[in-house]
């Protein structure tokens, strides 16, 4: 992950906090349970991951298989509903992909950083990028559709996906890697990965924005429905746009100009930035709702590509459109 400047999102708790903290310590004294690691269970399968674990635990893992993040706190009811339904689905797998359970009153740097709003949140990470995620609890069977999801972009993106079962254990990993054997080091990249993939990353990794878009447009060009290629694209647009605005300036023209769509469009554009998400949303909708003509219709295309940088089926973007909708039609 490239650090960028997120900001904490919401107060938390101390006593939250210290309750989650005395969790982990009791956690960690605690022999494991029959048949999984620790609390989390699952042979390997599930796993807690804090804020010193998250690079080996989530993003060099997901290097070479899917990692799914459940992000969760010990107050949250709807999270009680959902894990037990992701810890399900990832024993049915059987090292399809791997659970990552975050408990975000433990770990608000690493909260911070993912831009949770609200939980529960799900995030998958293949290859070290964020893909996809939902908010709230979801019923078994969308669960499983959005899972199904994230493994064809994995497999898009060259993973080689093995039938439930027949995967690797990550444990079995973890012990070549012990014994001295190389897991994925100098490995030739996986058949079927678009080279734009890995340009726009050694783009980003360099600072070069403007090649990150270049690949991305290129790999658009040849497949024009590429979620991964649109949602980077966009993604990096927006950065491009947010490190040119002087933002405090930016804030006071809108305040000052609520009818001014480019200067509505700025600050929406560094409320997403900062995850400011339903912020941003209402904001654009606010500005078609008092425009017109070719005004109207220059927030809207921009309220439409800040849709792009989340996935289709997020309730935000989800509620944004039906509210687009009705002030349109």
């Amino acid at each position: 992950m490239q650090p960028r400047d997120f900001s904490l999102y919401g107060a938390v708790d101390l006593g939250a906090r210290q309750a989650a903290a005395q969790r982990r310590q009791q956690a960690a004294q605690s022999p494991s349970q029959p048949g999984g690691p620790g609390p989390a269970g699952g042979g390997g399968l599930v796993i807690e991951v804090t804020e010193e674990t998250f690079n080996t635990d989530v993003v060099e893992r997901s290097r070479t298989i899917p990692v799914i993040m459940d992000l969760w706190a010990e107050w949250c009811g709807p999270c009680k509903q959902l894990s037990p339904v992701l810890e399900k689905l990832a024993a049915d797998a059987a090292g399809q992909w791997i659970l990552a359970k975050v408990d975000v009153d433990a770990n608000p740097q690493l909260s911070a950083a993912l831009q949770v709003q609200s939980i529960p949140m799900v995030v998958a990470v293949i290859g070290g990028q964020l893909v996809d995620g939902f908010l709230g609890a979801m019923p078994e069977a969308q669960v499983k559709q959005w899972i199904d999801q994230v493994l064809e972009v994995a497999d898009k993106m060259g993973m080689q996906l093995q039938a439930p079962g027949e995967a690797a254990d990550a444990d079995d990993a973890d012990d070549a890697q012990d014994a001295g054997v190389p897991v994925d080091a100098g490995m030739p990249p996986a058949p079927g990965i678009p080279p734009a993939y890995a340009d726009a990353r050694a783009a980003m990794e360099r600072g070069d924005l403007d090649g990150a878009a270049k690949a991305f447009e290129q790999e658009l060009a040849a497949n024009p429905a590429d979620p991964v290629a649109k949602t980077g694209l966009a993604q990096v647009n927006l950065i491009r746009r947010v490190s040119s605005y002087d933002q405090a300036k930016a804030r006071r023209d809108a305040a000052e100009q609520p009818s001014d769509v480019e200067a509505q469009a700025r600050v929406a554009d560094i409320d997403i930035a900062t995850g400011r998400i339903e912020e941003a949303f209402n904001r654009l909708l606010g500005v078609v709702r008092r425009t017109s003509g070719e005004e109207r219709d220059q927030a809207r295309v921009h309220l439409v590509g800040l849709f792009e940088l989340l996935p289709p089926n997020d309730p935000q973007v989800k509620k944004a459109r039906s509210a687009l909708s009705a002030l349109l039609f």
